[in-house]
């Protein structure tokens, strides 16, 4: 492999996935920073949920609820209001467009907790 390759690679300019239609550059790059504690392409290896395959009104609730509560200064509580309403709108449709992985019921309780 060419050096070149390696650092588009590395940069993530060379996409590795099929991306869901109608998700751009700018929301893919959001989308990889919640890879940190959420896994690549939304698939936690932990207790942290899984975000691939998400329902978009799920997502998009959740992420309403960190951005209501007072400012904690938990990740969650400052990713929800550092995003536009716009990116968190891209992130629901992107991490919905994923492949499924485990999600319960919304009143089911999760083999992870």
């Amino acid at each position: 492999m060419g050096s070149g390759l390696l650092v588009a690679l590395g940069l993530g300019l060379v996409p590795l996935v099929a991306w869901p239609a109608g998700v751009d550059s700018h929301i893919r790059t959001l989308a990889a920073s919640c890879a940190a504690c959420h896994g690549y392409e939304g698939k936690s290896l932990g207790a942290i949920p899984n975000l691939a395959g998400l329902a978009q009104e799920r997502f998009l609730a959740s992420m309403q609820r960190y951005r209501d509560m007072p400012d904690d200064g938990s990740v969650m509580n400052q990713h929800a209001k550092g995003l536009t309403w716009e990116e968190i709108e891209g992130l629901a449709h992107y991490f919905s467009g994923l492949a499924d992985v485990d999600h319960p019921p919304a009143n089911a309780k999760s083999s992870r907790q």
